[in-house]
């Protein structure tokens, strides 16, 4: 984001809203909440969850309409949709654009999937307006409100960074420093039926005794049957992160979310805080979705195989009835830096989850090494005194 003085005043006009959703500025690329008290910018406050002033208090409920809801959509008719979009000329990119703060008259700039930012000048809150509503882009369907505030997450962090056993000790003695910033951040969910056929291989283990005298012992075999079937199986919001510069691991390691509690989506909540849009396509999502349903498919072949050990030789899944929805999810994020370095840390803003980067201390991981080997050999020295 960046930001530069406007010599154009900014005019509130009432013809410029929409029911329910707040006031648009600059030509109606930009949205603000005006509080209805004393003028200044609403914000979406964790507590209330509901759009509040930061200066007379004033709340205000979400406007969501009492018949919308968070439905599922097909996978199909979007994907051919969107084909269409781009034979006519439409553009998945997102363009740069500029929008002038309606407190201060200061240009903010959007960069790329941004679509929720804060005035550098004077902190107000501002949105570029129409980006999750883009007709040749996949629409928002839900957004899940913060519920867990920046003092919780501190706190959840601290605990977070006294946990880290391997962490250097002027790491834990100093703690993680650094500002976190709440960001709403897309993910695509998918629904679908899969209809498996496989054939495998079940091994039974036994012993026998071979050898006499003092070579005579005792050796494992197994011994395999042929194991084949073929079973369908639903899974329900498989979730893929759609922002591509949060670390894939991090981001999986937060779940479970709450996503029942995810509301209709509405700007209003995005009030305050920063905001993207997607910038992994809704097909390019699903590959990895399908990546996760395969190996939850192979796992439960391996169970339904059963015995002491299992031989996957073939296995053939197919994906029907598939359908989506894209939700905006609450973090908080935050990046530190240790001897130079930096690292990441994420936080669950809606369940309080912990995950994140951290410097690993190489004398206690040898000294544990160590101490594991010595136990080992012990371990070793009583069984063979014993017999």
């Amino acid at each position: 984001m960046s930001s530069s003085p406007s010599p154009f005043p900014i005019e509130r006009s009432n013809s410029a809203t929409t029911e329910g959703a707040g006031q648009r500025v600059d030509e109606g690329k930009g949205r603000i909440f005006p509080c209805e008290r004393c003028g200044a910018d609403l914000e979406f406050h964790i507590g209330a969850q509901s759009l509040k002033c930061p200066f007379c208090g004033y709340v205000k409920d979400l406007s969501i309409d009492e018949d919308s809801a968070v439905e599922e959509q097909d996978f199909g008719d979007m994907l051919a949709m969107l084909a269409e979009k781009r034979k006519e000329g439409a553009s998945d990119n997102v363009e740069t654009e500029e929008v002038r703060c309606s407190s201060c008259a200061a240009s903010v700039t959007f960069t790329g999937t941004l679509t929720s930012s804060e005035c550098a000048y004077c902190g107000s809150p501002i949105q570029r307006e129409n980006v999750h509503r883009a007709k040749h882009r996949v629409p928002v369907d839900g957004v899940l409100p913060f519920q867990v505030n920046r003092s919780r997450a501190k706190e959840n962090l601290r605990a977070w960074t006294t946990s880290r056993w391997f962490a250097p000790n002027e790491f834990l003695k100093r703690g993680v420093e650094g500002r976190f910033n709440g960001v709403y951040t897309p993910f695509w969910t998918y629904d679908t039926l899969t209809a498996n056929v496989y054939h495998g291989q079940r091994g039974e283990r036994y012993w026998v005794t071979v050898g006499t005298g003092d070579r005579k012992r005792r050796e494992r075999r197994t011994r395999w049957y042929p194991a084949h079937g073929s079973f369908q199986r639903f899974f329900d919001d498989v979730l893929v992160c759609a922002a591509r510069g949060l670390p894939k691991k991090l981001v999986r390691k937060l779940e479970p979310w709450p996503l029942h509690e995810c509301l209709p989506f509405n700007q209003e909540s995005l009030a305050g805080f920063l905001a993207e849009t997607y910038d992994t396509s809704l097909k390019e999502g699903f590959a990895e979705a399908k990546a996760r349903i395969d190996e939850a498919i192979h796992q439960e072949v391996r169970r339904r195989i059963g015995g002491d050990e299992q031989r996957v030789l073939s296995l053939s899944t197919r994906c029907d009835a598939i359908t989506y929805k894209h939700l905006l999810l609450p973090a908080w994020l935050l990046t530190y830096r240790y001897n130079e370095k930096p690292y990441r840390v994420i936080v669950n803003a809606a369940s309080g989850e912990v995950q994140g980067e951290r410097p690993y201390s190489w004398v206690k991981i040898t000294l544990a090494v160590l101490a594991g080997v010595a136990a080992a050999s012990g371990l070793w020295l009583l069984v063979q005194h014993f017999g």
